[in-house]
């Protein structure tokens, strides 16, 4: 039996909580879900996070949410048809989440300026932190559209 969106939201926020970055947050969330074990997801998911590799692109929430659907609708063929099967859901998925937050892009979601660099070190998880960006929200959005996915299966 798949676990209800709530279910997944709350894990996936308590993987962001203990200091996950937001990739591995979703991800992790759903692992028993994919076959996976909590180590082999936080793994496969950890240079995902702070918009792929602290770089600030697309969102690493996001990013764990195209891992879950890889794993639901992900081509096993090369064949162009099969591959067009995931990139339709990533594309459905992406417009959703821009209609929720405006952008796929973390930098834009943080509003940080182009041309800002941040220091080497990830950010401490205080109540500040969370106060001053939407992380968590996305964390759970995704986590949520994640547990859907797989309950479609």
């Amino acid at each position: 039996m798949s676990m209800t969106e709530q279910q997944a939201e709350q894990l996936a926020l308590e993987y962001f909580h203990k200091g996950y970055n937001c990739s591995q947050s979703v991800f992790a969330a759903c692992a028993s879900e994919v076959g996976l074990n909590e180590e082999q997801a936080l793994r496969l998911a950890a240079g995902f996070g702070a918009g792929v590799g602290r770089m600030r692109g697309m969102c690493g929430a996001f990013s764990g949410l195209t891992l879950v659907a890889g794993h639901c609708q992900g081509n096993l063929t090369g064949r162009p048809e099969d591959k067009e099967v995931i990139f339709a859901l990533v594309r459905q998925l992406a417009e959703e989440f821009k209609a929720e937050f405006g952008t796929l892009t973390c930098r834009e979601l943080l509003h940080l300026d182009e041309h800002t660099r941040e220091g080497a070190r990830p950010n401490d998880r205080t109540q500040a932190y969370y106060d001053a960006r939407p992380c968590e929200r996305c964390v759970a959005f995704c986590a949520a559209r994640a547990a859907e996915l797989l309950s479609a299966r």
